[in-house]
């Protein structure tokens, strides 16, 4: 069960979030929208190769990547986004797509995006396309000691 990872580190930690159930959905904004919660709220994880190397890069479900600020912020030669077909197998307690950005379970870097961190709460993919965690951000930062850089553009649709 994709839940049971990040729980157990949740409750490990006793840090306090709720679990929230919605209709299956595919895009954060979809899943923001299903669960009533702001897209700057709702947290995406986008799996990129920096110079050939996954991780995860976690921003607002309101924000695209810039790959080129990542890769200046990050001094990497080379990023791009990651294919399903390349990472999948790096998630085998994931539904494809509902990756949850605790990059420190599944052995990759995590950088996220400045904006998320003005949020006092964030929701994620559980790692099912059917459910959701809300949490503080300070604690998400305690557990997952991101890297914060900045390399988010707001999404025009947003």
């Amino acid at each position: 069960m994709p839940l049971t990872k990040v729980r157990e580190l949740l409750d490990s930690h006793h840090v306090r979030y709720i679990v929230i159930g919605h209709s299956p959905a595919y895009t954060a904004q979809e899943i923001a929208s299903l669960a009533h919660i702001s897209g700057k709220e709702m947290a995406k994880t986008v799996i990129v190769k920096v110079d050939g190397k996954m991780a995860m890069a976690v921003l607002p479900a309101s924000y695209n990547v810039d790959f080129e600020s990542l890769g200046q912020s990050l001094g990497a030669t080379k990023v791009e986004l990651a294919h399903e077909w390349e990472f999948k197998h790096l998630f085998p307690d994931c539904e494809v797509g509902a990756m949850p950005p605790f990059g420190n379970l599944y052995h990759m870097p995590v950088f996220v995006a400045e904006p998320l961190t003005k949020d006092k709460q964030i929701a994620f993919n559980s790692g099912t396309l059917t459910e959701l965690f809300m949490m503080e951000y300070k604690d998400f930062k305690e557990l997952v000691r991101p890297k914060v850089i900045q390399f988010a553009v707001a999404s025009k649709a947003a």
